[in-house]
């Protein structure tokens, strides 16, 4: 899962919200040095993460993308995930969207001074490009992938990868549909995320 689900299947706290999309840029960092609340959160992003990455729906998902991109499906599945998250939210979550998407801007810009270098810039640019507004167009999806595969220093085919994502929209968004409501009950399960975190050590 993206940034936008990581924040949205956190606790609805400041330092949740910094844990769970700190689980994305925590690399070399002494964990045992931030706040129990924002391990707490990094616990819950990986939790999610494992989850998801078993999940059947997003193993069938991977293989519908041809050979030459299947190795960037994930990064692929994480955005598009998000979009359709957004693109379909009435029917999976009960919270009005646009002030939710404000009060995460806010609670993360808050936090950008004990945020790792690349994770505040990413956050800088979450923030003031609206990227949560622009992923329900997916027009902006194609171009934040082609964005990730610039960034890419070898060789691939990962550019122009929307067009695959066009050509089985159908059964990508059945397949999310079906998935997301089991990822929100694995999380109803985990409970609180202190709780978690003591009953269940951090994971490397």
């Amino acid at each position: 899962m993206n940034f936008f689900a990581h924040l949205i299947l956190a606790e609805p706290t400041p330092q949740s919200r910094l844990g769970n999309l700190m689980g994305d840029f925590c690399q070399g960092l002494d964990l045992k040095t931030l706040p129990t609340a924002v391990q707490a959160g990094i616990w819950r992003h990986r939790a999610i993460d494992r989850y998801t990455d078993a999940a059947a729906e997003v193993q069938q998902a991977k293989a519908l993308f041809s050979k030459a991109r299947r190795r960037f499906a994930p990064v692929m599945l994480d955005v598009l995930f998000d979009h359709l998250l957004l693109k379909h939210w009435p029917q999976l979550d009960s919270r009005p969207l646009e002030p939710l998407c404000q009060q995460l801007y806010q609670h993360l810009w808050q936090q950008r001074s004990v945020m790792p270098p690349a994770m505040a810039a990413t956050v800088t640019a979450i923030v003031q490009q609206d990227w949560f507004g622009s992923y329900q167009q997916l027009d902006n999806i194609g171009m934040a992938l082609d964005r990730i595969a610039s960034s890419i220093r070898f060789a691939h085919q990962f550019t122009g990868s929307i067009d695959e994502i066009r050509q089985h929209s159908p059964a990508l968004e059945t397949l999310f549909l079906q998935f997301y409501p089991q990822l929100q009950a694995y999380v109803r399960e985990l409970g609180p995320e202190l709780t978690a975190l003591t009953a269940r050590r951090l994971p490397d």
